[in-house]
């Protein structure tokens, strides 16, 4: 990252001088996905526009850094007064979107003395931030630095007029507006549908080893069930771990043919940048890492209309606890409420077929930030 800081203004010379930029920031890649859906409506109807994307995070840039969305793909330095006039003067954006949690006073206040007019975007507030505290007065300034702050619910909307911030509009969140960009571009799979055939499959994500523990050992008592698993971490001994659990014969995506999947009670994704289009192949899903750091991403499963499991660590994902409470999501705490929740699935179709309904719907029922945003956006 250090590395990547100090090459910042090298990478800056690639600026077209004759072109006007619009600069998008996130953190990291999480939040760069949430700001995506913009970009690629930008460029797609505006291609007369410059898109110079940065990021903090190498979670972000080493991932998203050969990005075709974008012209110029860079870290942004540390934010002192030094670093913002330089990369700013460079830059040269007429307009820039901060992505959720980033409030940078530097940068926001050398756009700001250009008249470059800035927005925060899928933006999130809590009365714990700082912000909201007595002694988080100096620290609101930087609030009133943007042009209007796109947030995504009324909550944050509330707690921003407290304290006297109302160029706001709630337009939700664009992580919808993602997924069902990724869902209308899903590719076709046709290995994973013949090993699907008409069996009743569960397809697992981004999963741990207590997540493991609980499935494969249902799995094993279930054998009319199948079974795609893209475990978080794709290594030779974790994949020969999964293996050594299950009682039926595994085989790995990358070696796959139309023999071998036919045979196979499981099948391992064994490699990455599949699993979005994998979950259209199944009857219901789990998201995994509910048992630890906190579960993955669930809406790019539930957009297929299936349920959707996860363990319990989940409370800071609002969109979880929401599909719970539309009942297309799933909360499990151990292996006996996930096998009758399994149990469930599997024998009554028309709990299975509701249920799977709600998440769909709630993913579509959520979509359209990106329509509101652009609604306000002066290009």
């Amino acid at each position: 990252m250090i590395k990547g800081h100090r090459e910042v203004f090298k990478v800056l010379q690639q600026i077209d001088k004759n072109k006007k930029y619009i600069w998008f920031h996130a953190a990291s890649l999480g939040e760069f996905e949430q700001g995506r859906p913009l970009i690629e409506y930008i460029r797609k109807r505006y291609p007369e526009y410059g898109i110079l994307q940065t990021f903090f995070s190498p979670s972000g840039y080493e991932v998203r850094k050969d990005y075709k969305g974008a012209d110029v793909v860079c870290y942004l330095p540390f934010d002192t007064p030094r670093n913002a006039k330089r990369f700013v003067k460079l830059a040269n954006p007429c307009m820039a979107f901060f992505i959720k949690y980033e409030f940078w006073q530097n940068y926001l206040g050398e756009l700001n003395s250009r008249n470059v007019p800035v927005y925060s975007v899928s933006s999130i507030f809590r009365k714990n931030q700082i912000f909201f505290r007595w002694y988080g007065r100096d620290y609101r300034k930087v609030l009133t630095k943007f042009e209007q702050l796109f947030v995504q619910n009324e909550s944050s909307k509330k707690l921003l007029a407290k304290i006297g911030v109302t160029n706001v509009s709630v337009v939700g969140d664009t992580r919808f507006d993602r997924v069902i960009d990724i869902y209308n571009a899903a590719k076709e799979l046709p290995l994973i549908g013949k090993f699907k055939g008409d069996s009743k499959t569960l397809v697992v994500g981004s999963s741990w080893e207590p997540d493991e523990d609980i499935i494969l050992k249902y799995v094993n008592e279930n054998p009319r069930l199948k079974l795609i698993i893209a475990p978080h971490v794709v290594t030779e001994s974790h994949i020969n771990d999964i293996i050594s659990k299950l009682n039926c014969k595994c085989v790995r995506y990358t070696s796959a043919d139309e023999h071998s999947v036919k045979e196979s009670g499981c099948m391992i994704v064994d490699c990455y940048g599949l699993l979005s289009s994998i979950y259209r192949y199944g009857d219901m899903s789990y998201i995994g890492g509910g048992f630890g750091v906190g579960i993955h991403n669930v809406l790019e499963a539930a957009v297929y209309g299936i349920p959707v499991i996860f363990g319990p660590n989940n409370m800071k994902f609002r969109e979880a606890q929401h599909l719970i409470e539309n009942r297309g999501g799933f909360e499990i705490k151990n292996s006996d409420e996930f096998n009758g929740l399994m149990h469930k699935f599997l024998s009554e179709d028309a709990f299975l077929n509701e249920s799977g309904a709600a998440a769909g719907s709630y993913v579509k029922d959520n979509s359209g930030a990106l329509d509101l945003i652009m609604k306000e956006i002066k290009l």
